[in-house]
C-alpha cells in the first residue's frame, strides 16, 4: 500500500505558494495510491491556431502532474527536477474542453522518480497524449 506524504489539498497549496506563475492553471482533482489526477483549465492563452491546445501547454500539464504525483509519495521538495520526458501527441483534444492528466510513479528511487502520465480531454475516454517521465530527487 502507498502511503502518501501529501493529499490534493495540500499539493494544491504548495503549488499556489511555489509556484504561483502557473498555479491558477491547475486542479489538484485527486491523489492517492494510484496516482494524481491533475486538471488543466483550458484558456485562450492555451490555444493554437485553429483553436486546439498546444503541445507545450500539454507538455507542461504532463511535467507538473509527474511533479505532483511525486511529491505527494516523498512529501515538499521544491527541488525536484524533471532530467527526462518523452511525450507522443495522439489525437487532437476536443476544443473547449479542460483537460485531465492521469499520472502514475512507475518506480520511485532514493535519486531518481519514473513515471507516466495519460492526457484526456474531459469526457473522453481516449487519451490526447502520453508521457514518460524521469525526475531527480535531491538528497535529503
Amino acid at each position: 500500500m502507498t502511503v502518501l506524504q501529501m493529499t490534493a489539498d495540500e499539493l494544491q497549496q504548495f503549488l499556489a505558494r511555489d509556484f504561483g506563475q502557473v498555479a491558477e492553471d491547475f486542479t489538484v482533482e485527486r491523489a492517492d495510491g494510484a496516482g494524481l489526477c491533475l486538471r488543466l483549465r483550458v484558456a485562450d492563452r492555451h490555444l493554437r491556431p485553429g483553436g486546439t491546445v498546444s503541445g507545450p501547454a500539454m507538455f507542461g500539464l504532463a511535467d507538473v502532474a509527474m511533479y505532483l504525483a511525486i511529491l505527494a509519495r516523498i512529501g515538499p521538495v521544491a527541488l525536484a527536477v524533471t532530467t527526462n520526458c518523452s511525450i507522443d501527441f495522439m489525437r487532437k483534444p476536443v476544443a473547449g474542453r479542460d483537460l485531465l492528466a492521469e499520472a502514475r510513479v512507475l518506480k520511485l528511487g532514493r535519486v531518481l522518480a519514473v513515471g507516466d502520465v495519460l492526457i484526456f480531454s474531459e469526457g473522453e475516454g481516449q487519451p490526447v497524449a502520453r508521457a514518460g517521465l524521469t525526475y531527480s530527487i535531491p538528497p535529503k
